[in-house]
């Protein structure tokens, strides 16, 4: 890999972690990059996941005053975080990419759809739950809402962020900075992971990924700062438009 490939990654890192901070769906930048350089699709998704954890995880540190508190909740958002994310990773490393792929647009358009609505959908969940004299809990830390995500993350990974985000921004009643600071944590856990079962099947390309890795650290940073910054009717706008371009994409890549 010479120096052009180098700056090229670095650059798309920067570009990816500012983009999976504030938003997600990173691979929407990375997935064109890799490939052109030459990367089959798989082993594109295992480069991406594995050079945003450290991103991931330093912009959820960066807004931490609003992270879950360090209670029970937190600690089924992490056993379910690490448990998705392993299932998902070893099922990757084992079927063909093309099987799951094809749902890919569908799950991403869904996920566009939650977060644009999220704060009527769980109005209506609650007042339906009322109606009916049931209590319901919906936060960040529901496993309801974590696991079937994180295995998503760990298996395929590319929009993880906007499904994420669709899903928790209903448990949150819309609330984006809360719903983004738990997908962070939530994506940063599932690649990390997801890394260690990519790791022990010998299919990183490191050189790619550190490169990739180094940009997306600079850039995860900035993105926790246009996160916290952003007007939030801006920011919701920001995550609509980009959730379904990810989403068309998709449709193209898979479908079309």
């Amino acid at each position: 890999m010479d120096l052009l490939h180098i700056s090229l990654l670095a650059l798309t890192g920067v570009a990816a972690g500012v983009i999976a901070a504030v938003v997600g769906g990173a691979s929407l930048v990375t997935y064109p990059v890799l490939i052109a350089l030459g990367m089959p699709p798989i082993t594109a998704a295992v480069t991406t996941n594995v050079a945003l954890v450290p991103s991931n995880f330093a912009a959820a540190l960066a807004d931490r005053k609003v992270l879950p508190p360090l209670d029970r909740g937190f600690v089924r958002l992490v056993v379910a975080s690490v448990l998705g994310a392993a299932v998902g990773a070893g099922l990757l490393m084992a079927t063909p990419e093309r099987v799951f792929a094809l749902i890919v647009p569908l799950l991403l358009g869904f996920a566009t759809l939650m977060f644009a609505y999220s704060g009527q959908i769980a109005e209506w969940i609650r007042a339906r739950a009322e109606r009916d004299g049931r209590a319901l809990s919906m936060d960040v830390t529901s496993v309801k809402f974590v696991l079937p995500v994180s295995f998503y993350g760990g298996y395929f990974g590319s929009g993880v962020g906007i499904l994420m985000l669709g899903v928790l921004s209903v448990a949150t009643r819309g609330d984006y900075r809360t719903a983004n600071v738990a997908k962070n944590l939530i994506t940063s856990l599932n690649s990390a992971v997801a890394t260690l079962i990519y790791v022990a099947q010998g299919a990183v390309p490191w050189p790619s990924t550190l490169a990739l890795m180094v940009g997306a650290m600079g850039g995860g940073l900035i993105g926790s700062w246009v996160a916290r910054i952003l007007p939030r009717r801006i920011i919701r706008i920001m995550v609509i438009v980009f959730g379904a371009v990810l989403t068309a994409e998709f449709v193209y890549r898979f479908w079309l």
